[in-house]
């Protein structure tokens, strides 16, 4: 992580000097849940060829029907609840070995085997599940896939 240099310290011959302020450092440190996800997962060979089609956001859990903080399992596409409701995705990873999870609460991945977070739009292969759960729930395209379509759209020449 780099540092944050947030606090000032001046010099004799007042020249301004950065310094690390522990209280934003601690903010975004590992005291605070603040995680970095991962942009490479050894565990990308297992999920499903066509990610583009996924169940939609408000699809109950698979095992006991509950509403909210649900995952879709990025290998064979079941619903299941999040480890704060019945850790029904937790068991599934557990039983089915399949590892990589899609949060529908905050679109997050998760990779159960890795125990990290995984940055979907930059994993290139991550991408469609995120795009597709990001329509599904907003109803648009992510902002950064909408600002690359636009500027595609402005390259277009009249023939």
């Amino acid at each position: 992580m780099v540092p944050i240099l947030t606090g000032r310290k001046y010099s004799s011959s007042s020249s301004f000097v950065p310094q690390e302020d522990d209280d934003v450092m601690q903010l975004y440190g590992s005291d605070s849940g603040w995680v970095e996800a991962r942009t490479y997962c050894e565990h990308l060979g297992s999920l499903f060829t066509d990610l583009t089609h996924i169940p939609s956001p408000d699809t109950l859990c698979k095992r006991c029907q509950h509403p909210e903080e649900n995952w879709v399992c990025l290998s064979c596409k079941e619903v299941f609840c999040s480890r704060f409701v019945n850790k029904h995705m937790l068991e599934h990873y557990q039983q089915a070995n399949h590892c990589i999870a899609l949060s529908f609460s905050d679109l997050s991945v998760w990779c159960f085997s890795c125990d990290a977070y995984l940055d979907a739009q930059v994993i290139l292969q991550l991408r469609p599940a995120h795009e597709t759960a990001y329509i599904l729930k907003f109803g648009e395209a992510p902002p950064s896939r909408a600002a690359e379509v636009l500027q595609l759209g402005d390259n277009k020449t009249d023939n």
